[in-house]
Order: C-alpha cells, then sequence, then structure tokens
C-alpha cells in the first residue's frame, strides 16, 4: 500500500477541516424543518405516535439492511418492533436477523441521550450479527491481521475503494472517537452545528471502521443518535430510507471523501440527505393524521370489502399506492367479482371515499385525503 493514501494517515487526522459558511443555508434550513417536526408531531394523537415510530423505525431497519445488500421480511421487523417497544403482538417466530436489528433500533430510540460507550457499541454489533456464524469478532472491535478494505470487481484484480487503519489501533482511535463525541454532545460541543456533528459522526465512524461486519449500520445509527441529541428528543428520521434511494451517490460521497481532511463536500451531500430524511416524516406524519380524519369520517360507512382494500392501500404509506388503484387491484385485494368491484368503487366515488381519474382501462382511483 502506498504512503499516505488514506486520510487516517494523515498527521492531523482526526481533524477534519470544512467551509462553515457552506453549509449555513442547510443548518437554518435543518433548524426550521426540526421546529416543523416538533410542530406537528403535537397534532398527532397517542395511537397516531405509536405507528409513526413503528413505521419510521421498521423503515430503517428495513432501509440500512438493504443498503448493505440484505433484504428482510418487513412483517418480521414491525412485529419485531412492537415486542421490543413493549407492545402486544402474536407469538410468531422472528428470524435472528430481523429480530437483531429490530432490538437495535430500539435500543437507539430509547437511549438517544444516553452518553456514547464502547458497551453500547458493542451490544449493537452483538444485535446486528444475531445468528450469524461466519464472524470471527463478535460484540468487540475486529482483531484480524489482514487490512479492512472495501473492495468491489474482479477477486484476482479488485478495486480497493478504502483500506482502513489497523486492527491494532482499534482502542486507540475508538477511544479518541468516543470522546469526541460524547464531547461534541456536551455544552463545550455547542460551537459545532447539528449539520456538521451528524455529518462528521458518520464519515469518521466509516473510516474507522472498527467491526468485522456492520459497520455502516452502525455508523447511520450513530448519525441518527447525533441529531436525536441535537435536537432533544428521539429523531425519527428516515435516514437509511433516504440514503438508499440513491445508494451510489453514497458510496460515492464517502469514496471522494476518504482521502483528504476538508469534508466540505461530504457535509454539503450529507446535510441535504438529513434535510431530505426530515422531509419524508413530515410527509408520514401529515398522512397519519389525514389517515386518522378519513377513517373518523368514513369507517361507519364502508362493507368489509372496501376496509379490507383501504387498508391495503393506507399500509402501502405515504408515497401511496403505486400507479393508483385499478378495478382488477380492487377485485384481486378484495376477492371480489369485476361487477361488484365496480359497483364497491363507484358507491366509494359518490361518498367521495374516492378520486376517479382516467376512462376504461385506464381508469384510476386515489383516497380522497384532502376531503
Amino acid at each position: 500500500m502506498a504512503r499516505n493514501i488514506w486520510n487516517w494517515q494523515q498527521k492531523k487526522w482526526p481533524n477534519f477541516t470544512y467551509n462553515e459558511d457552506a453549509l449555513n443555508a442547510l443548518e437554518l434550513k435543518f433548524s426550521q424543518n426540526t421546529g416543523t417536526v416538533l410542530g406537528a408531531f403535537k397534532h398527532v394523537n397517542e395511537n397516531e405516535k405509536e405507528q409513526l415510530i413503528i413505521e419510521i423505525l421498521s423503515n430503517e431497519a428495513l432501509k440500512t439492511s438493504e443498503i448493505e445488500g440484505e433484504y428482510l421480511d418487513r412483517d418480521s421487523i414491525q412485529s419485531s418492533i412492537k415486542r421490543n417497544l413493549g407492545l402486544k403482538v402474536d407469538n410468531k417466530k422472528i428470524a435472528p436477523a430481523e429480530f437483531g436489528i429490530s432490538e437495535m433500533m430500539v435500543d437507539l430510540y430509547k437511549n438517544f441521550n444516553t452518553p456514547l460507550t464502547h458497551q453500547q457499541l458493542f451490544n449493537w454489533h452483538k444485535m446486528l450479527t444475531n445468528g450469524r456464524r461466519d464472524l470471527t469478532d463478535i460484540g468487540t472491535y475486529r482483531t484480524h491481521e489482514d487490512p479492512m478494505q472495501v473492495v468491489s470487481g474482479r477477486l484476482d484484480r479488485p478495486t480497493v475503494h478504502f483500506e482502513a487503519p489497523p486492527s491494532h489501533d482499534m482502542h486507540k482511535e475508538m477511544e479518541q472517537f468516543i470522546l469526541w463525541f460524547n464531547t461534541l454532545s456536551s455544552k463545550k460541543g455547542n460551537n459545532v452545528l447539528p449539520i456538521a456533528k451528524a455529518g462528521i459522526t458518520h464519515l469518521y465512524f466509516v473510516c474507522i471502521h472498527p467491526f468485522e461486519d456492520g459497520n455502516g449500520r452502525i455508523g447511520r445509527a450513530l448519525t441518527e443518535k447525533c441529531v436525536a441529541q441535537s435536537v432533544g428528543q428521539p429523531a425519527l428520521i428516515s435516514l437509511s430510507k433516504t440514503i438508499e434511494t440513491n445508494k451510489k451517490a453514497y458510496y460515492s460521497a464517502l469514496e471522494n471523501n476518504n482521502k483528504g481532511l476538508d469534508i466540505t463536500d461530504w457535509l454539503l451531500y450529507f446535510g441535504q440527505t438529513i434535510l431530505d430524511a426530515q422531509e419524508d416524516t413530515l410527509k408520514l406524519i401529515d398522512f397519519l393524521i389525514e389517515k386518522a380524519k378519513f377513517f373518523d369520517c368514513f369507517n361507519t360507512e364502508m362493507n368489509e370489502r372496501q376496509l379490507k382494500v383501504v387498508t391495503r392501500i393506507f399500509n402501502a404509506g405515504h408515497q401511496g399506492f403505486d400507479g393508483g388503484l385499478s378495478a382488477n387491484n380492487y377485485s384481486k385485494i378484495a376477492k371480489t367479482s369485476a361487477s361488484t368491484a365496480t359497483r364497491d368503487l363507484k358507491s366509494m366515488v359518490d361518498k367521495k371515499m374516492f378520486i376517479k381519474t382516467g376512462e376504461l382501462k385506464g381508469t384510476r382511483y386515489w383516497l380522497n385525503l384532502k376531503n
């Protein structure tokens, strides 16, 4: 390996620098969004708050895993999150991977304000690697002598995107990281604004890459812990969900900022990602409020088939039922005939539950949430 390629090999590591003025607009928008989210949250009843927490935690559990190429079962994730939150669920068996990531997300949610410790990180790693048999170091920092590299391409001609500090430096690096993180979260760290804190946290941690596996997921959890401490309550932002929509940009931004210590470009990218995640949460809060209004207005006017279809559409989330609902979709979901589906849909349009668009085979139906 050539000398001084990576950021941790620089003399001033880990003293990251950035242009504060370049972040002013992002920091201001973050502050405004935070106020808007807190204000909107006050208009959500207890049942909707519970739904919001479950929805965001389960989305984050799913998407932080998908970023790493691991695809988990949504129903199992949601059941596990409810169980870890102490809510009533059925006793169906949850696979180790789903249970582990859910356990970590709930721990992050409940303990956002505690100081960071080695033990908390070790516990998260044990949760993440629940059921794994292919790792040497579980619940502790890596010890293997081989270089910790991020690579792609052919086995015989790999492209090395990053090489992390050697394993024998992990204790020293993580002592330094934890001290830095906790100082940043104290009154002494108030001179560093939230977007900068969160962005540095993520990049700094993944550049150390202290674990044999799971560094990306733990790094994103630490970002959410950092944001939560900045706003004084659980972050409840869709960070991993937002990153997953454009993984290529995420990995590209990481790679472009792993050699030098000026990370302005990284913070601009990551700051916008945090803002997008806040916006997603606002949309979800608005969606839950509109959902409650819809059922208050129409619950007694729907037959069993209609209720089943409406529930299925709401379960698709605030992004909506992809492409709108067709009569054929209705028949399949309600398990009914085409003629019955047509009558049900006409009734729902007449009662202003649905909005109808298009004609003939292009006819689609949409929930009328602004009724």
